[in-house]
């Protein structure tokens, strides 16, 4: 059973920082590429970033890039996203995503497409 557990969500000041974490089981996770999303309040799934199957190329929408950072650890089938200097737009529900099929290796969101029940991120004063 696919299995993503997402980690590390919580308040925030503007400006602030967050490590993301989910941890993968169930599958052999070297061989997907993955995923960070995000849903805010009363919109859709927007992609955030994406990694590689080595971890050498990765991807991230024009809203965060310079300030996220996506990373994996094969040993630990974890992957990762640092969240620098947070604002407010990037409250959301975040979720770690994986393709259905380890062939798809689309830069954004895959569809079909498992993805975690999700850690909630909040940017306020």
């Amino acid at each position: 059973e696919v299995q993503l557990v997402e980690s590390g969500g919580g308040l925030v000041q503007p400006g602030g920082s967050l490590r993301l974490s989910c941890a993968a089981s169930g599958f052999t996770f070297v061989n997907y590429f993955m995923y960070w999303a995000r849903q805010a309040p009363g919109k859709g799934l927007e992609w955030v970033s994406s990694i590689s199957i080595g971890g050498s190329t990765t991807y991230y929408a024009d809203s965060v890039k310079g300030r996220f950072t996506i990373s994996r650890d094969n040993a630990k089938n974890t992957v990762y996203l640092q969240m620098n200097n947070l604002k407010p737009e990037d409250t959301a529900v975040y979720y770690c995503v994986r393709p259905a099929i380890a062939t798809m290796t689309v830069p954004r969101l895959p569809n079909p497409r498992y993805k975690g029940q999700g850690t909630q991120v909040t940017v306020s004063l």
